[in-house]
């Protein structure tokens, strides 16, 4: 049986780290399955996923096949039992929808041909430009029906609950996404019924004539109205049609669980993945957290999965990671865990033209980070390549296959679809099997967090659609856009977490704020707010919470109507915004108790008259308005910088200490970039992890509470490494005090490290012989047996210690 609970994946009552890998069985013969499972299972990988394919399964109407009798690259019930054989888990995504870079993105065509209706409207009443489809249609999901019947009568005798090798099953694939990058909405008369309907409910009849200048009917003059929305009403529309596309979301996932259920699945988690990542960052993809947040928690057994496609973590865009996790668990329900079903591998030469090359360090990196957060299930995509076949029913085109990417898929993979290891195959899979030697006690750890947290607004990212051709509309977006990541997270996250602080995430939107339990709230704020949200920030405030507001203060709600709770509460005006132009150089110079700090040019300030008791901290040089100040409020105290002041470390942490919050977990690298963050399990056992997001060797010690961890001795972190570093961990009646080597192996006689110093130390409480070895020196060093290593981590990093 799956349960999830307490931020666990448990499997048989016992928490469980699931490593999967992506593997595209239609992709591949089926005499090939096997060399690609021996590769996934020698990474250290215990769970396999794939895609199920409708266009693939049924490229004629009614003729299913899951067997392979039609094709033998589509027996899918075939290579699952293969994967069970192999003592592998399986994580079943049937779509309808799965992308993959598949025709219709993976529906059949059949099904639109046959369901023209389903074809979305969008705005101005033009046809979709993407491959989207009208989720809740009636024929649609009909058809889905169907789809799903074929598919759970292979899947229920293989779940696990009854003995097969089954955990989990993804509902659809990214839902919404093709409409957000295509910003074509689905406006058809049935989705216009519906919402017309929607508002009803939500609205008095008053309210409704107030917002909307027509009647909200089932008449073609109501639809144009929606498609082609007026000024007047542009905002109030764009609004309440992204709050209802959410609700339909969420109400087409339970709808795809309800067939499932209905066919006979039970006791495993349902997925339902988010999309969003682009460029190589992590700025666009709360939209999608946004777009589907209602839809993994409107009830329990639901997982929601992160799509992870960041290319290299380094300096740039290691803080996008760490907050994307954040924002996912900051609305979570409180026993969901933190997954991640596309997590992006290989070399990034996406194009198949050598236009990528990733470092080998990117896979690594990003998942000692997710572990570290929380994560509890990470797939790996796409693991292998393959081929792409051409259909039986020819489509004339261009080349007729299942995909668009021509017949070799998978390019970028660790494993090529020839079956060859890629540069990045080696360190990914080290990372793996250092993740499984210790899975036991990172399936039940907790990442260690300080007294700050950042907020998430979901609706600061609910701007997947917008009318072209309204003004007031777009002004809103670019507003948001500019002020809800970008420079919030470059300067002041970064800056974050590179003095220390381990943070996690609130929902500032929907859930409550307790200035107990989350004392310091950094926001990346935006001209608007909606009022209950300012109302929840003033209560904050007045019971002794400490607010880092970043960007703007807000003056407007989330329509573009004037609404200040905020700014009154603080006892500031806004007067305006400077900002820099062709022949202005708009700069701001410190004041108050930043004063000092170099003068610094922004392209935007915005300005304040501020009370008598508020501390200017910037200023607009030339005219001396204040753009920053420190002021009390009630019981707590709000530093505002309205500009965008860089990422001074110093600053940041400065700010926050004066707010009520220390980092505990600090080190003293010369050169910065290294993150760090510390997890443990309620008795106490922990790990350390840390990462050189640099090119380069750096040393350093690591403080906790100001006092020295490792006995005080100086880490040497080499050039893009990670490790991840025990404290205080038992296995048995052996306890590893702590130790600058990574565990890599536990064995009831041995313990296996990976050396990481020029002379690594690991301190051991046992009652237990040790036996001698060539390749260390024993010390007793009070009730503590240190082991210094003879080898050198850049010679020779394999250690083992056996037990007598």
């Amino acid at each position: 049986m799956i349960e999830i609970k307490n931020k666990q994946i448990m499997i048989d009552g016992k928490p469980k780290i699931i490593m999967c890998g992506e593997i595209h069985y239609y992709r591949l013969n089926p005499s090939e399955w096997q060399d690609r499972i021996d590769k996934l299972k020698d990474a250290g990988c215990n769970a396999v996923a794939s895609y199920v394919p409708w266009l693939a399964h049924e490229e004629v109407e009614g003729e299913v096949d899951l067997y392979g009798k039609s094709r033998p690259e589509l027996d899918l019930a075939g290579f699952i039992d293969l994967c069970s054989e192999n003592d592998l888990y399986f994580f079943l995504r049937p779509g309808p929808f799965i992308m993959a870079e598949m025709k219709n993105e993976g529906i059949p065509y059949w099904v639109i041909d046959k369901h023209p209706e389903i074809v979305p409207i969008a705005w101005d009443g033009k046809k979709t430009l993407a491959k989207t489809l009208d989720y809740m249609a009636p024929n649609f999901l009909k058809e889905t029906k169907k789809w799903y019947q074929a598919v759970m009568e292979l899947t229920v005798p293989r779940l696990q609950p009854n003995g097969g090798n089954i955990i989990g099953i993804q509902l659809d694939n990214e839902v919404g996404m093709l409409s957000w990058v295509s910003n074509c909405p689905d406006l058809t008369d049935h989705v216009l019924r519906n919402f017309a309907g929607w508002l009803k409910e939500r609205y008095d009849e008053a309210t409704l004539q107030e917002r909307y200048p027509f009647q909200l009917d089932h008449s073609e003059a109501c639809f144009t109205a929606i498609r082609s929305p007026k000024e007047q009403y542009a905002a109030e529309l764009h609004v309440d049609l992204g709050y209802y596309m959410r609700n339909r979301f969420a109400n087409y996932i339970a709808a795809l669980r309800e067939y499932a259920e209905a066919f006979g699945v039970k006791d495993v988690p349902f997925v339902v993945n988010i999309h969003g990542t682009g460029g190589g960052r992590g700025f666009t993809y709360p939209i999608g957290i946004s777009q589907l947040y209602e839809s993994y928690t409107q009830a329990p057994g639901y997982l929601s999965g992160s799509d992870i496609y960041f290319g290299d973590l380094n300096m740039e865009s290691f803080q996008d990671l760490y907050l994307i996790n954040g924002f996912m668990d900051a609305v979570h329900n409180p026993d969901q865990p933190l997954t991640s079903v596309e997590f992006n591998c290989g070399d990034g030469n996406f194009g198949n033209n050598f236009s990528g090359r990733l470092d080998p360090s990117a896979s690594d990196f990003k998942a000692r980070m997710c572990i570290a957060q929380g994560n509890r299930l990470i797939n790996y995509y796409l693991l292998t390549g393959g081929r792409n076949y051409r259909l039986s029913e020819k489509r004339d085109d261009g080349n007729d296959r299942i995909a668009s990417t021509g017949e070799r898929h998978g390019f970028a993979a660790p494993i090529s679809p020839e079956g060859e290891l890629n540069y990045t195959y080696p360190r990914m899979a080290r990372s793996i099997q250092t993740i499984m030697a210790v899975s036991d006690k990172l399936a039940v750890m907790e990442e260690e967090r300080d007294d700050v947290a950042f907020a998430f607004i979901p609706d600061y990212y609910m701007t997947e659609a917008c009318y072209p051709d309204s003004v007031k509309v777009r002004d809103i977006h670019q507003n948001l856009e500019a002020n809800r990541s970008t420079a919030a997270w470059e300067n002041m996250a970064r800056a974050m977490l590179l003095a220390g602080f381990r943070y996690g995430s609130v929902d500032i939107q929907n859930k409550s704020l307790d200035a107990l339990e989350t004392p310091v709230l950094a926001i990346p704020s935006a001209r608007y707010m909606a009022a209950h949200v300012q109302d929840k920030l003033v209560d904050f405030l007045n019971n002794g919470g400490g607010l880092l507001l970043y960007g703007e203060l807000p003056t407007h709600d989330m329509e573009g109507n004037p609404c200040d709770f905020l700014a009154k509460a603080l006892e500031v005006q806004p007067t305006g915004i400077r900002q820099a132009g062709p022949a202005y150089d708009l700069s701001i110079y410190a004041d108050g108790w930043a004063k000092d700090r170099a003068e610094l040019r922004v392209h935007k300030a915005q300005v304040f008259e501020i009370a008598d008791h508020a501390e200017p901290l910037f200023r607009v040089y030339g005219t001396d308005e204040v753009c920053g100040f420190d002021t009390k409020a009630g019981k707590g105290r709000a530093i505002v910088i309205a500009a965008p002041y860089t990422c001074d470390i110093d600053f940041f942490k400065t700010a926050i200490e004066k707010l009520g919050a220390k980092a505990s977990l600090t080190n003293d690298s010369k050169y910065h970039g290294v993150f760090m963050t510390s997890t443990a399990t309620k008795e106490g056992e922990r790990f350390i992890h840390l990462l050189n997001l640099d090119g380069f060797d750096k040393e350093m010690h690591v403080y906790e509470e100001g006092f020295p961890l490792f006995d005080g001795r100086k880490l040497e972190l080499q050039a893009k490494e990670g490790v991840m570093l025990p404290v205080d961990m038992v296995f048995g009646d052996v306890e590893i005090s702590y130790s600058t080597a990574e565990i890599m192996k536990v064995a009831d006689d041995a313990l296996q490290f990976r050396l990481t110093q020029s002379e690594d130390v690991i301190a051991i409480k046992t009652d237990r012989e040790i036996a001698a070895s060539d390749d260390y020196t024993v010390r007793q060093e009070g009730d503590v047996t240190c082991l210094y290593s003879k080898k050198h981590a850049k010679v020779d990093d394999r250690l083992v210690v056996k037990f007598q």
